[in-house]
């Protein structure tokens, strides 16, 4: 069974997420600051982490840092009531992976919770380290280096990256990217993958434009090749 934490200062929404999350028939467990939360995080190292942004004691932007400077690679989903586009790439920055904006539907949150299970459970079998060239990544740890200097990746460009070297010499199509990477698909679009492939060569290969190792198939995807 897969154990959920919800971290929300609101007794009402609370209640409410643990009473669908339960009736889902997930082992949920709560609470209502930040600092609580990472006790419980600690205590029941649960598989998913829904996070207020907005706690007393410990926001949730302060817990989300913390866990990601910890090593822990918990999935992160964010609760937040503020609309501005700003404060949820400053969530994710900090190392989340989705978010719901309040008031939200709880329909669409628990499709969430699914997609985020659904991605963990399929990264099992994925490669913890990638070497090629002068570059050295460390999945497990979210460490990357070239020629001996830290590099510093997002989370979805390691994603990205790790997916394809699971799949080394492969076509991985843009959907199965955005599929697995992204894990739902009302946002955002494979235009989305090219922006984030472009990143990755920029940062790894020795030059973006002629990259020898992040190879694009015209029409389909991109593939890994050493």
């Amino acid at each position: 069974m897969n154990r959920v934490l919800v971290v929300e200062d609101e007794a009402a929404i609370l209640q409410g997420l643990r009473d669908n999350l339960e009736f889902e028939g997930y082992e949920v467990f709560t609470a209502l600051d930040g600092i609580a939360g990472l006790e419980q995080i600690r205590k029941h190292d649960p598989h998913l982490i829904v996070l207020d942004l907005m706690l007393p004691r410990l926001s949730g932007y302060e817990l989300c840092r913390k866990l990601r400077a910890e090593g822990v690679n918990t999935p992160i989903l964010m609760l937040t009531a503020r609309g501005e586009e700003a404060d949820h790439v400053l969530g994710l920055d900090l190392g989340a992976d989705d978010y719901v904006t309040k008031p939200f539907s709880v329909r669409e949150l628990m499709a969430r919770v699914r997609a985020l299970l659904r991605r963990t459970a399929t990264a099992t079998g994925l490669p913890d380290e990638l070497e090629f060239d002068d570059v050295r990544v460390n999945f497990a740890r979210y460490e990357a280096t070239r020629a001996g200097r830290r590099v510093e990746l997002t989370r979805k460009e390691f994603g990205l990256l790790r997916l394809l070297a699971a799949k080394e010499g492969a076509v991985v199509t843009r959907d199965e990217l955005l599929e697995k990477v992204w894990g739902y698909d009302a946002m955002p679009t494979t235009r989305t993958v090219d922006n984030h492939l472009a990143a990755l060569r920029a940062k790894l290969e020795r030059d973006a434009a002629d990259p020898q190792y992040l190879i694009t198939v015209h029409g389909v995807g991109y593939k890994l090749v050493r």
